[in-house]
C-alpha cells in the first residue's frame, strides 16, 4: 500500500458509501501479508565525503 494512501480523509455522504466502506474494510481484514525479501542491505552513512561522492560531488 502506498504512503499517500495513509494520508488521505475519507468523507461518507450516504449509507451506500458507508456500507462499501465497511464492506471494503472487512474484506481487506481477511486478507494475508506478503512476505517481502530484500536482496540488499542498507547501511547509515555519516561521512559527508562518501554522501558527496554518491551523488557526483566530488
Amino acid at each position: 500500500m502506498a504512503t499517500k494512501s495513509f494520508l488521505k480523509n475519507i468523507v461518507i455522504k450516504d449509507k451506500k458509501s458507508a456500507e462499501a466502506f465497511v464492506s471494503a474494510l472487512e474484506n481487506a481484514e481477511t486478507k494475508g501479508r506478503k512476505n517481502v525479501k530484500f536482496n540488499t542491505v542498507a547501511k547509515t552513512i555519516q561521512d559527508k565525503e562518501i554522501i558527496r561522492k554518491m551523488f557526483g560531488e566530488e
